[in-house]
């Protein structure tokens, strides 16, 4: 899935979903440390988790961040995916 960020300095993030696991995150732009240790992270965990761990964390008074725009990203992906 592609997923266009807002309000964060990664622009784009793709992943794909397999058997309900997340898999072969990207970010592109954003503090590529931060996001490819993201992507690491959740390598292979379940979507729910991944949701439940980094939704509503806040990048400098934001009100999102990286890690919360995958969130946002992973639950349109169950709504249209239902």
């Amino acid at each position: 899935m592609h997923y266009v960020t807002k309000g964060t300095c990664s622009r784009a993030i793709d992943f794909d979903v397999v058997d309900g696991k997340v898999t072969n995150t990207k970010f592109t732009m954003g503090c590529m440390g931060n996001t490819q240790g993201v992507a690491a992270l959740v390598e292979g965990m379940e979507v729910e988790e991944v949701i439940k761990r980094l939704k509503g964390i806040d990048c400098g008074g934001r009100g999102t961040s990286c890690p919360d725009q995958l969130a946002k990203a992973l639950e349109q992906y169950l709504e249209e995916n239902k």
